[in-house]
């Protein structure tokens, strides 16, 4: 069996009463946990989910949340997390993608995600906050644990929805063999054992929230201390409080961290280790962790939601002297750089990222044509980064292939949200573009070119965008200009456009 039920189990049959989570400062066993996960699989089967099943989480971090993607997994289910700060129109077309068979919902998210019952999924749940903490109020006395339904290691665990470069969100799909040699792949470089005890403060809809490292903790028996959402301060006592020794940050937090007081950094000094996920760590904010934090090792990474994530990790005593790289890459995972027809390329020089192993997705739900274009032959996943490797194989990221923009950790594709402003009826060319920004990484940048005689505002082209699209998607800027450059073919020239507005925004 490869369920994720088998190692809670394994735990709770041998240290049943070994801390498993902390959240919200109250303890939960292993013991509990295990129990709570096949009540809470008897629920899904008494909602009628069946093996193979979709079932969608619209939630923050919660334990009922764990609850639920251990309860899919025991039922044969598969799990869909969903970034809770989607607008409804994207959820909708997710979870109609994904053929969801059930919506759960965190109550603040209740009317927005109603209308959506009987029309994108069979039936929407609502959980009340006592239900996202203990999700037993749900299931009831009249509901015992369930057994389990045995998953085969190639049998789809979860999917995960990711921009992508299109005008639509792909479905990654990932199996449970790749889980687990992902699970083996990070043992090593973080150390991870029983004795990890780990800050998770980072959304479980995320891959690095849920697993970089958090299951792989709970696999080895060791402690995942839950945090709803981050906060600094509050992140740092958590730390103090419960003796934590590891945790995953995105470098806007680490930003956030190290813009407190000084004197508050004692309290998350006890830690070991830190790995910085979302998004390529600027070399300063490394410099200015390894003053505040000498003690602790920070752990730049690279990683792909098509990957599963911790494809690279810089190794213990090199975080500065090879600064501005992610690393080298996780057991069982090798890493190429290749140029545009699929060459491997020398070290030292630039071209693709492109990674082969286990852990690797098979591919994009219910679309054949895009995963095709994302394997070259022989099974190399084409990452859209552009990068090269050093001659002692440090991978060092330099550009982006794809028109991604990385604003607090998340993924914008720019034609996602280009095909929104098209939308509005005055826009005659338009293009998206990141700003650098100190506090988010980038920004998204409008740059619109309007039809002759309109007027277009920022507060206009903000309120159609919010409208259908993700708050931290929408345009932070608005740059209007008569024409957008363009190649010989016709291709708008981001990168001309990028140069310029960094030039006149600064």
């Amino acid at each position: 069996m490869a369920n994720l039920t088998e190692f809670l189990g394994y735990h709770a049959g041998r240290t049943p009463d070994r801390t498993a989570l902390i959240y919200q400062d109250r303890e939960f066993s292993y013991g509990e946990m295990d129990a709570r996960a096949k009540a809470a699989c008897r629920w899904l089967e008494s909602k009628g989910v069946r093996t193979g099943d979709v079932v969608a989480l619209w939630m923050k971090n919660s334990p009922a949340f764990l609850d639920l993607v251990f309860a899919a997994s025991h039922r044969g289910a598969v799990i869909l997390p969903l970034n809770y700060r989607l607008a409804p129109a994207e959820i909708a077309y997710i979870t109609t993608d994904a053929g969801a068979k059930l919506l759960i919902v965190d109550e603040e998210y209740a009317d927005l995600a109603l209308p959506l019952a009987g029309q994108t999924v069979h039936e929407v749940v609502i959980l009340s906050p006592g239900a996202s903490v203990e999700i037993r109020q749900l299931v009831g006395d009249r509901l015992g644990p369930a057994q389990a339904i045995p998953s085969a290691p190639g049998d789809l665990m979860r999917l995960v929805y990711t921009s992508g470069t299109t005008s639509r969100p792909k479905g990654v799909m990932h199996a449970y063999d790749q889980f687990y040699w992902k699970h083996l792949s990070m043992i090593g470089p973080l150390d991870l054992s029983a004795q990890t005890r780990l800050l998770t403060v980072g959304p479980l809809y995320h891959v690095g929230g849920l697993e970089l490292p958090g299951l792989s903790v709970l696999a080895l028996g060791g402690v995942m201390a839950l945090e709803r959402e981050f906060d600094p301060e509050r992140a740092l006592a958590v730390i103090a409080r419960w003796n934590l020794n590891a945790a995953w940050f995105a470098p806007t937090m680490t930003n956030r961290i190290l813009a407190l007081p000084p004197a508050r950094w004692a309290a998350g000094r006890g830690l070991d280790w830190v790995v910085g996920g979302g998004e390529r760590t600027p070399e300063q904010r490394i410099r200015s962790f390894a003053e505040a934090f000498p003690e602790t090792r920070y752990i730049d990474a690279y990683g792909l939601t098509e990957t599963n994530s911790g494809d690279t990790f810089m190794e213990p005593g090199q975080e500065l002297a090879k600064i501005g790289s992610v690393g080298r890459p996780a057991p069982h995972l090798a890493v190429e750089i290749r140029d545009d027809a699929g060459v491997a390329v020398g070290a030292g020089e630039t071209g693709e990222i492109c990674l082969k192993g286990r852990k690797i997705t098979a591919g994009y739900w219910n679309d054949a044509k895009r995963t095709a274009e994302a394997f070259w032959p022989g099974g190399w996943f084409r990452s859209g980064d552009v990068g090269l490797l050093d001659a002692e194989g440090f991978l060092y990221l330099t550009d982006r292939k794809k028109d991604m923009i990385l604003s607090g950790g998340e993924n914008i594709a720019s034609s996602e949200v280009e095909r929104v402003l098209y939308e509005m009826p005055d826009v005659l060319e338009a293009a998206v573009v990141g700003l650098a920004d100190r506090t988010w990484g980038e920004i998204p940048v409008a740059v619109i070119a309007p039809k002759a005689g309109a007027t277009i505002t920022l507060e206009a082209l903000q309120a159609h965008c919010r409208s259908t699209l993700a708050g931290y998607k929408t345009p932070k800027r608005l740059v209007l200009r008569e024409a957008l450059p363009r190649n010989p073919s016709g291709k708008v020239l981001k990168r001309v456009l990028r140069d310029e507005i960094a030039k006149e925004l600064s």
